[in-house]
């Protein structure tokens, strides 16, 4: 199985279709998409600015708007299904569809999540990615590629990368970490079944 997170920062752009058709063509059953917050999520951050809502309700409500961008991705492309938990993930996984990943029942009912801006859909994917055993964890960013072939996870969140959490989510588990560049859909051109390693991106380390 693999994970893949496609950013909130693709919303509006045409790499988001792109990759959503791309791994609907070539995910067969083991693929799950794990959806940003994007515009969802800032209008959660500018009602709690407007309101003074604690984090920990913004943090409910930023997990929701994660379930609002699954659904714009089914609406990009139809043959996408979503899933809520595990048992989903594993029954459309049989019937080889693509998944899509609707975070809120499952994170909600974990109390030992952190309730803050903290943690984002970043760590969450990480945290998905423990639960399925997946192979890969990869996390799309709005970027251009990179030239290097390993990049230090530290570097990544002292450069708000990704969240602060994600080292503890992705450091150490079953699963290797890619950080992928927007354009590199590209490069998937055969069933992800097929593949032992992602082929593309940059692999994410704990002290390279």
């Amino acid at each position: 199985m693999w994970v893949i997170k496609l950013g909130g920062s693709l919303l509006g752009q045409p790499e988001l279709k792109a990759w959503l058709d791309k791994l609907v063509k070539y995910g067969d059953g083991k693929v799950v998409i794990v959806p940003g917050g994007g515009i969802f999520a800032d209008a959660v951050r500018d009602a709690q600015v407007k309101t003074g809502i604690d984090d920990a309700t913004a943090h409910q409500m930023a997990v929701v708007a994660m379930d609002q961008y699954a659904t714009l991705m089914t609406g990009l492309n139809s043959d996408l299904v979503m899933a809520s938990s595990e048992l989903e993930i594993a029954e459309r996984g049989w019937q080889h569809r693509a998944v899509v990943w609707k975070p809120s029942e499952m994170v909600l009912a974990d109390n030992d999540l952190p309730m803050s801006w903290d943690l984002t859909s970043d760590s969450l994917a990480a945290w998905l990615a423990t639960k399925l055993n997946a192979q890969h964890l990869l996390v799309v960013k709005s970027m251009p590629p990179s030239s290097v072939k390993k990049i230090d996870i530290s570097d990544l969140m002292l450069d708000s990368v990704v969240d602060t959490y994600f080292g503890a989510y992705s450091t150490g588990k079953s699963f290797k970490t890619w950080l992928v560049s927007k354009s590199e859909f590209i490069n998937i051109n055969q069933p992800i079944s097929h593949l032992s390693s992602p082929m593309i991106g940059v692999e994410i380390v704990a002290g390279s």
